[in-house]
């Protein structure tokens, strides 16, 4: 397949209906064909990993083709300069958690990238970077508990970011990190007493919703904390 043959199918499975739904989620839908999700993925294993194709469509101008771009990049080909100009161009929480997952979580320097883009005051590349925790959390379930917890610090120190997809983010990664293992779960409890501290509406929420899942008895059965 080419470029041209890609956007003929999108526009064949555009949705005038679903495009309007995604305004619900929060994502811009000026230029959205309303493909769902499951459409994309099975797309993508038709067409097959294509580093040139899917540069070509992060560079379309609408919103599912940098879907797909993530889908079927190459992770070998994809080095830390395309990613560092790729996050720039992400401007919806779906295009940014969709490529930290199909793609960046895959490449080689994976592990570098909440340290490089959290501290970034874009919105979504602050996102981006919260986000590579939690999907290294889940891809990564061998990894040890100390490779996590050189992030630690970052959590609080952008907890005070009032913006939608930063607060939400950085709860779900506390979320995530606090379920786990054993020796984290006290740190994230611990990490949340810290934020209701604070003098941050942002940072008490984002420790209150914490607390509710963390301390209860689902995840506490499962980590055998009862």
């Amino acid at each position: 397949m080419v470029l041209q043959d890609i956007i003929e199918i999108l526009e064949e499975e555009a949705s005038a209906d679903h495009s309007k739904s995604l305004s619900y989620y929060g994502i811009e839908t000026q230029k959205a064909y309303g493909i769902k999700l499951p459409v994309l993925r099975k797309l993508a294993k038709e067409i097959g990993k294509n580093q040139k194709l899917a540069e070509e469509l992060w560079q379309h101008e609408y919103h599912e083709a940098k879907l797909l771009a993530g889908m079927i990049a190459e992770p070998k080909k994809f080095d830390l300069t395309l990613a560092d100009n790729w996050v720039q161009d992400i401007y919806s929480w779906d295009v940014c958690d969709q490529l930290c997952t199909n793609l960046l979580v895959k490449t080689d320097f994976a592990w570098e990238l909440p340290e490089r883009w959290i501290p970034n005051e874009q919105e979504f590349v602050r996102r981006a970077g919260l986000a590579m925790i939690v999907v290294l959390r889940i891809h990564h379930k061998k990894a040890k508990d100390e490779e996590f917890e050189k992030f630690f610090p970052l959590l609080k120190e952008y907890a005070t970011d009032e913006r939608n997809f930063v607060k939400k983010a950085v709860n779900w990664v506390i979320r995530e990190l606090g379920k786990r293992s054993v020796k984290h779960h006290p740190i994230m409890m611990e990490l949340c007493e810290e934020l209701l501290e604070m003098n941050s509406k942002c940072a008490s929420w984002i420790a209150r919703d914490a607390i509710r899942e963390l301390d209860g008895e689902k995840v506490r059965a499962r980590l055998g904390l009862l």
